[in-house]
């Protein structure tokens, strides 16, 4: 495909319509209003931000059809309640294993347009895919009077107009195959010939007829597309641009999606999908309170934007809505708190949690079994608040409040020991921090924070494993968060084992502007259980410090741990050493005296199971989290319990901002 020839296609099918935003539209309501069939694609476990932004963009016209990805039960399920209580609100009956850059979700689209098609009583004139991840940022009326003005088009981004450079970094000329949730790369291809192949996003909007044409059409393009699409990268955001371009209804195009996407590409673009396919790719950034003046002041013609993730940032979604809609009454309940659940038994099964966070909760729930035993009863005799438990956590969520995360709440069930009545108890368990600065503070000490944890985000500079939930077989990193400065330094960081054992050390450059520097050394596991130190260093003075607990697992395969697989998980890293050379001779340094006792202690420790295991975690627990609140589901035997629904910590109290209602008479969620 020569570019005269692409540069003829794109001449000749760019609409000269001039599409722009009139502030006026959305005053009357048009004649005949466009209909939306909004396709909702979605996964993970944020179900509280999925009700909001359903509430945001509902009404009795449109039409919902949402699509849970296979792997994400626990949404299935809250999906299902919610779809059940509106009648133009559908769940897929299929579901698929959607991942970035796959195949799958290309056929995914093409089925749920296949869908809405054989759907006689739902009569729509637009298809729209979002995430949970979207947000309108003008409301439903603007939209329908938009959408109405130009029912005949087609909103569509395109990337640009170097079309070698846009085959290239997406991949097109090579053959990949989708299988096992991965994107395989299997080698090279040409590019048909005669076609005008072009993309950029996978956010579009579609009118019916040219959905009905991507379906139903059986001519060559259409027919060959799905097959050439069927085996590339990164297919939906390439397909329905190229079909478009080079079909009849090309001249319905507008090189606009209607969306504005927070890209960062200096930090969005780091390879962060190797795991899922032999490519690199980019990912847009979450937007922050910052950026609310960006959808006020949004001159174009643009109706949601993209991403926003409550876990990060639940504020600007909460500016957004007061923005949209009008602010909650004042003294609305829980406007700032954010809960998102990470483990739910009845949902996730048998396959989930790994060993070390299930450790976590089953020594978070006994902390607050504990802590209802000794604050909540008034007599050291009197039973009324002492439990025992009587089984699994039964839910876990993560908490927030103004963006900052709380801790977690675990439910578990008990038995009041005063009156053998079983009980819902949620116990919500705080952090404790532990980094210090040196003392005396030097002035040319640019350091902030130090955290170590796993699944750390380039793109956000956070860790996904919240709190730091460490096991034996984990592979930590460590973050340092930095002021800027007047010139560059060299920072050592050393970490050290629970017996004063050091590990690994590393120098790392910080740069001027530097704000986060990042690393994981390459530890030989598994890591001895207790509470490490890790340490930043200039000319060996001490900058800051951090401790962080290696948690011993009570699980391995989700069943109790036996004694050879505890020697074996605590017993510190196989070979003796955690690296191929020994930082030994660094102890009189670092004033690190090599303690007799603390290695017998640790080599004691390592084969301990049943209640003396758990006594040794809960000990560990004890010096890094604290119990700062218990309540119960229901009625308690014990006098003081507070009611869950009563505590504004607690995941069972009211919501009102997720809560989901019956639509009023204009046909909104209030």
């Amino acid at each position: 495909m020569s570019e005269s020839n692409h540069s003829h296609v794109h001449k000749r099918c760019k609409t000269s319509v001039n599409i722009q935003w009139d502030e006026d539209l959305g005053q009357a309501a048009p004649a005949v209003p466009a209909r939306i069939a909004y396709v909702l694609v979605v996964h993970g476990r944020a179900s509280r931000q999925f009700q909001r932004l359903f509430k945001a963009i509902y009404h009795t016209s449109h039409y919902y059809y949402i699509h849970v990805d296979l792997r994400s039960n626990y949404l299935h399920r809250e999906v299902i309640a919610l779809a059940g209580q509106y009648p133009n609100v559908l769940v897929t009956p299929w579901r698929m294993s959607t991942i970035w850059g796959g195949a799958s979700l290309l056929s995914m689209y093409l089925r749920t347009m296949q869908d809405l098609l054989k759907m006689a009583d739902w009569s729509w004139d637009f298809f729209i895919n979002l995430s949970a991840a979207d947000y309108p940022i003008r409301t439903n009326d603007q939209l329908v009077a938009f959408l109405s003005k130009y029912r005949n088009m087609n909103f569509i981004k395109s990337h640009g107009r170097d079309n070698a450079r846009f085959i290239r970094k997406q991949g097109l000329d090579r053959l990949f195959y989708e299988c096992d949730t991965h994107m395989w790369r299997l080698g090279d291809r040409k590019i048909p010939e005669g076609i005008a192949v072009d993309g950029g996003s996978d956010w579009f909007l579609l009118n019916r007829k040219f959905v009905d044409y991507v379906v139903n059409s059986q001519d060559q393009l259409v027919t060959n597309m799905k097959r050439f699409y069927a085996y590339t990268l990164l297919p939906a955001e390439s397909f329905f641009h190229t079909v478009l371009e080079n079909s009849v209804h090309c001249e319905s195009m507008v090189d606009n999606n209607l969306r504005l996407t927070n890209w960062n590409r200096k930090l969005g673009c780091k390879c962060q999908y190797k795991h899922i396919v032999d490519w690199c790719g980019c990912s847009p950034n979450d937007f922050k309170p910052s950026d609310l003046p960006r959808f006020q002041q949004a001159s174009r013609p643009t109706f949601f934007a993209r991403k926003f993730e409550a876990s990060v940032s639940q504020e600007i979604v909460g500016q957004l809505d007061s923005f949209l809609f009008g602010p909650y009454p004042t003294g609305t309940a829980a406007l700032h708190s954010y809960w998102e659940n990470v483990y739910e038994e009845a949902a996730d099964g048998p396959g989930a949690p790994r060993d070390a966070p299930l450790s976590y909760y089953h020594a978070f729930a006994r902390m607050g079994l504990a802590r209802a035993a000794g604050s909540l009863q008034g007599h050291p005799n009197d039973k009324s608040c002492r439990y025992t438990s009587t089984g699994n956590p039964v839910s876990v969520h993560l908490y927030f409040l103004s963006d900052q995360l709380q801790g977690y709440l675990v439910q578990q069930q008990a038995t009041n020991l005063a009156t053998s009545q079983p009980e819902t108890l949620e116990t919500w368990v705080t952090p404790k921090g532990h980094f210090t600065l040196a003392t005396p503070t030097s002035p040319a000490n640019r350091l902030q924070d130090i955290q170590v944890g796993t699944d750390w985000d380039p793109k956000e500079r956070l860790f996904r494993n919240w709190g730091g939930l460490l096991g034996p077989e984990d592979e930590p990193a460590a973050a340092q968060r930095w002021s800027r400065g007047q010139g560059n330094l060299t920072a050592t960081v050393v970490w050290v084992d629970p017996t004063n054992v050091i590990a690994a050390t590393y120098d790392i450059l910080v740069e001027v502007g530097a704000e986060y520097t990042h690393y994981r050394p390459p530890l030989s596991g598994p890591l001895r259980p207790g509470v490490w130190t890790l340490r930043v260093l200039h000319h060996w003075n001490l900058l800051g410090a951090t401790r962080f607990l290696v948690m011993p697992l009570e699980f391995s395969g989700r069943k109790p741990l036996l004694q050879e697989e505890a020697r074996r998980l605590h017993g510190g890293p196989s070979r003796n050493s955690y690296m191929e050379q020994s930082f030994h001779g660094l102890n009189p340094v670092l004033r690190l005296p090599v303690s007799l006792g603390a290695v017998e202690e640790a080599e004691a420790n390592a084969g301990l199971t049943g209640a003396p295991l758990r006594r040794w975690a809960d000990g560990l627990l004890a010096g890094q989290w604290a119990a700062a609140d218990v309540c119960s589901a229901g009625p308690s035997g014990c006098p003081v319990m507070q009611r869950c629904s009563h505590a504004p910590w607690s995941a069972l109290s009211p919501d009102p901002k997720s809560r989901l209602g019956p639509p009023d008479a204009a046909g909104r969620i209030r």
